[in-house]
């Protein structure tokens, strides 16, 4: 197995393997995971309830005449109801989500970053081209997505209390373990991967936007701070920066991964509100038997048109600025500050 990289895996310089000996190595990895959980914990807490109103605009049912004009007014809805810790209703799942999430997509970037050099595609002296990084990206979402659909399903039938109360009245606040017994009641381990094909569509295609618009972002800011360079040891300096955790001051690195989320959500938001649409459907003996895929995108169309399936967005890629850009400096700065080793 390739040894673990001294560099921030979530800005990718990560791309150019380092020999390190196997006591760093593991202190590298506690990093990537500890420090990654730790930023994507944060980075929910920022996002939620922005994730909360998006989730409930997407779920709108087809049949029914719209519950909310949009993001204002669903906001103002949803705390004139519950209150603004209702805007927070199932943010327990999502935590350890975020946690799985950023855990597993080092685990596979790091798997796909080595399969690519192991095949001769990239000399492993040097980093790895753009291509190469929207590749490993592609490939570690499609993993990811296998740990995140029941984390979001369960999280989504929280989010929505009328979805699952199943008459459009708002009902009682629900608990994860009540939800996961529910589904397993009624439709078994399979039913905890309903929407499965949504997630995979946004994971696989988001992370590929998601790494590579940050390393692209990340090497136009390298370029700037070269040209800016006024002596050529500070160019110098700019060029040998390229393979530090550093490279890029912290502002930097945050417009990078600001730019990178709101690609991630953009490019694929359709894909992610036909999963919601389908994971928010009531379940059990009264309820209607539950949509493909191909049915609910075709149900919605009916209903909305293009328009329906970006139901949410504007809000979804504004939250992804401060999210994301936390999630960075977080990250890095806990990496600088802190280090194992």
């Amino acid at each position: 197995m390739e040894p673990a990289s001294t560099l921030d895996p979530l800005s990718q310089a990560a791309t150019a393997p380092m020999q390190l000996n196997s006591r760093t190595a593991v202190a590298e990895a506690v990093e990537d995971i500890l420090y990654g959980s730790i930023a994507g914990v944060v980075g929910k807490y920022i996002e939620y309830p922005f994730d909360t109103v998006k989730v409930r605009l997407q779920s709108q049912p087809d049949h029914l005449p719209l519950q909310y004009k949009g993001p204002v007014d669903c906001f103002r809805q949803s705390i004139r109801a519950d209150g603004v810790l209702g805007l927070y209703r199932g943010i327990s799942a999502p935590l350890v989500g975020a946690a799985l999430e950023n855990s597993s997509l080092f685990f596979w970037e790091r798997l796909g970053r080595a399969a690519i050099y192991a095949s001769g595609y990239a000399p492993r002296e040097l980093p790895l081209p753009l291509s190469a990084l929207w590749l490993t990206g592609a490939f570690s979402g499609a993993m990811t997505s296998l740990v995140l659909t029941p984390v979001e399903l369960i999280k989504c039938k929280i989010q929505v209390p009328a979805a699952n109360a199943g008459d459009g009245a708002v009902g009682a606040p629900l608990k994860p373990a009540a939800v996961i017994k529910d589904i397993w009641r009624h439709q078994g381990w399979r039913g905890f991967w309903h929407g499965q094909l949504g997630t995979l569509i946004r994971e696989s295609g988001g992370c590929a936007a998601w790494f590579g618009s940050k390393e692209t972002v990340s090497k136009l800011f390298r370029e700037w701070n070269e040209r800016r360079a006024r002596t050529e040891e500070e160019r110098e300096r700019v060029r040998a920066a390229d393979a530090d955790v550093d490279a890029l001051p912290l502002w930097q690195q945050a417009v990078a991964g600001a730019s990178a989320g709101m690609s991630y959500n953009f490019l694929f938001f359709p894909a992610d509100t036909v999963k919601s649409r389908m994971q928010t459907t009531p379940i059990g003996e009264s309820a209607a038997p539950q949509r493909t895929f191909a049915r609910e995108a075709s149900a919605l169309w009916k209903q909305a048109g293009l328009k329906g399936f970006y139901r949410g967005c504007g809000i979804t890629v504004l939250r992804s600025v401060p999210s994301s850009a936390f999630i960075f400096m977080v990250y890095d700065g806990l990496k600088k500050y802190f280090p194992m080793q």
